[in-house]
């Protein structure tokens, strides 16, 4: 296994006594016995050394719109080359690519892609930038180190679609490397992250959430509203006061529709819910509130917070119409809007 350009000894790990070691990659801080692993599966202690069994292993690679991630302010109508590896720090029973989420590398441990040849994927195929989603994008945290400043040097931009549960070493040193974007998925109140995402604690979220904005990156925010776990009026509340309080009024936050999957089988989301959410969201002070997952709805579209004008206007996943001036400035009152172009 070790033999595999997969594996590769991990940058962020201490040593302890016995054998022992504890994973700095994410907030769990895993205690990993000699020839164990962590909560995710993908880091190995071998011999008292900590090994990532992912690196550049990758299960899926496709193009898709940025729109999809969903970035809405960030390269709009732009197309990135998404790619992921396998397993989750997370245990949501929701999620919809449980495929890879739930799977961990064995003693095949995957498909190995060099960075120069992501960097050269990317280029081929007409892509801006790079972005690491389908499954948790921290577990490809080596990887994406080395990745980045290839990106970087070729112009590429490089972003995560995350559950946020990184530790404060590993995104400082993702945003040196060249990460310039990042979407973080809440889930919920302190309530749901206990019972539902194996025992995980909301407030490292918005503190990950908010170092990434103070540091620089272009950050969004995504709640996935299912029925039944976080669509009650206290939660949406708690989710919408933490946004404000964290990142202010200009970061875009992002109600989706949720749908059934093979582990969890709570209906739909109402339409209904979605927009109520946004528009509690709105009458708070967030100024950049959209409803997602619904094809065609009116507030997947930007429009401008001082006017009223259509600004950006989308269908699905594509953004088929900007009115932006070069200078990101609305066309009719001139208001300043937060998007990189």
């Amino acid at each position: 296994m070790l033999g595999s350009p997969t594996a590769k000894e991990a940058r962020l790990y201490a040593k302890l006594a016995g054998g022992k070691v504890m994973c700095g990659l994410c907030e769990r801080r895993c205690v990993i016995p000699d020839s164990g692993r962590g909560f995710c599966k993908t880091r190995i202690n071998v011999a008292g050394k900590l090994h990532t069994l992912v690196y550049g292993s990758i299960s899926a690679v496709s193009v898709n719109p940025i729109e999809k991630k969903p970035f809405f302010h960030y390269r709009p109508g732009s197309k990135a080359l998404t790619f992921s590896s396998l397993s989750c720090n997370f245990s949501c029973p929701w999620c919809q690519n449980w495929e890879l989420s739930r799977s961990s590398p064995g003693a095949d441990v995957g498909n190995f892609v060099g960075a120069d040849r992501m960097v050269s994927l990317a280029l081929s195929r007409g892509c801006q930038s790079l972005s690491v989603s389908f499954n948790e994008p921290t577990l490809l945290f080596d990887y994406c180190v080395d990745l980045f400043p290839a990106a970087r040097r070729s112009g590429l931009g490089a972003n995560f679609v995350s559950n946020g549960y990184m530790t404060e070493e590993a995104l400082a040193m993702l945003r040196e490397a060249g990460m310039d974007a990042i979407k973080f998925d809440v889930k919920g109140d302190s309530g749901v992250y206990e019972d539902f995402c194996g025992g995980a604690r909301a407030e490292v979220v918005w503190r990950n959430a908010k170092r990434a904005k103070d540091s620089g990156l272009h950050v969004e925010v995504v709640n996935l509203v299912i029925p039944g776990v976080n669509d009650d009026d206290a939660c949406v509340d708690w989710i919408v006061g933490e946004h404000l309080k964290n990142l202010g009024p200009e970061v875009p936050l992002h109600f989706t529709r949720y749908h059934p999957t093979r582990w969890f089988g709570s209906p739909p989301t109402p339409v209904s819910a979605l927009e109520r959410a946004r528009e509690v969201a709105r009458k708070a002070g967030v100024l950049y509130a959209y409803v997602g997952n619904v094809p065609g709805h009116r507030f997947e579209n930007t429009w401008c917070p001082a006017c009223g004008e259509l600004l950006v206007e989308r269908r699905g996943f594509e953004a088929v119409r900007m009115k932006l001036s070069k200078e990101r400035r609305c066309p009719r009152c001139g208001n300043g809007v937060p998007i990189v172009l």
